[in-house]
């Protein structure tokens, strides 16, 4: 059983880039989520959001890049994507303009 999450935690950030907005034609968005959220939480949490019919969610973990601050190297966190794809007919409007 997975650990309760509420559903406004799960959602980090949505991810506006040119890939993002390609997708958008679609019906696919692109969010930052907590990484220790599973699918059927993302599900949940972006219908109760946006008011939208999610119908398949798509996750990945996005590697850590390493930096050079001064003459040492650091490395940044690792985090989870997904992609919400929802039914024909809606959108989300918090991406419409960009």
């Amino acid at each position: 059983m997975p650990k309760a999450i509420h559903p406004y935690s799960v959602i980090v950030r949505p991810l506006i880039t040119e890939k993002g907005t390609m997708l958008s034609e679609q019906n696919k968005y692109a969010f930052q989520v907590r990484k220790d959220a599973n699918k059927l939480q993302i599900k949940e949490a972006v219908e109760l959001a946006f008011d939208v019919t999610v119908l398949k969610v798509n996750t990945m973990v996005m590697p850590g890049k390493t930096r050079r601050v001064g003459r040492s190297k650091g490395q940044t966190a690792e985090w989870k994507k997904a992609v919400v794809t929802i039914s024909e007919g809606q959108r989300i409007e918090f991406f419409e303009g960009v």
